[in-house]
């Protein structure tokens, strides 16, 4: 019995020997291999992309020249932006102006048909009455030689109220229009500036598995590698 009892115990350290020995191996050899072959993937993957970016078509010769953009579009709105082959924006400089003209001739009429109903009303002149063109509510309804003395002051507040109003968007639309003139000479400088730049850069995110050898010990411990490239 404890002869058999000797050559168990043989045996079992045996096997150990070996378990341990095949744990060495697979930790060294094998995570090297895979830690191999994710490179050798992650590195195809690269030259890939860099293949596919030389084969795109470059642009052609043209390169705008940011002064004569300036120029161009100083001299007369769009002009930078054809210079710069961005037809697209047409209709925006286009739109942008012409509903700044629209709002400047609007309120440019309104207030000068306001300002001669003022002037009209408080000369008391019988053969002016261009005001009679402004009266609302009550004031149409009832004959003016009726009005009360604080219905004429009411009615005369309101025509100056309006003129001043009207006056003020005038003005106000003349400052948007010059706005509008400088935005688009500066678009036409940047777009000038910034023709060639490549503004789709190649961003992708690589999950990459991996396996970690323990210093001081036999066991692996598999991880996950987060990488970006742009």
């Amino acid at each position: 019995m404890k002869r058999y009892s000797g050559l168990i115990v043989v045996l079992f350290c045996l096997y150990s020997v070996c378990c341990i020995a095949q744990t060495i191996d697979f930790s060294e050899n094998d995570s090297i291999s895979v830690l191999k072959v994710f490179s050798v993937q992650t590195d195809t993957v690269r030259v890939d992309s860099l293949v596919n970016e030389e084969i795109q078509p470059i642009k052609g010769n043209f390169k705008p020249n940011s002064k004569k953009a300036v120029l161009y579009s100083t001299f007369f709105p769009g002009l930078g932006q054809i210079y710069n082959r961005k037809y697209w924006k047409l209709p925006l400089v286009y739109g942008g102006f012409i509903g700044c003209v629209y709002a400047i001739n609007w309120n440019g009429s309104q207030y000068n048909g306001y300002k001669r109903a003022y002037i009209d009303f408080i000369d008391d002149d019988p053969n002016t009455n261009s005001w009679e063109d402004y009266r609302y509510g009550s004031y149409r309804r009832q004959d003016p030689e009726d009005w009360t003395a604080d219905m004429k002051r009411n009615f005369v507040s309101t025509l100056q109220s309006t003129k001043d109003f009207h006056r003020r968007n005038r003005d106000l639309s003349y400052i948007i229009t010059v706005g509008v003139y400088a935005i688009w000479i500066i678009d036409a400088y940047v777009d000038a500036q910034l023709f060639d730049f490549d503004i789709s850069p190649d961003l992708s995110l690589q999950v990459v598995p991996l396996i970690y050898n323990k210093e001081n010990g036999y066991a692996c411990t598999l991880g996950m590698q987060l990488s970006f490239a742009f």
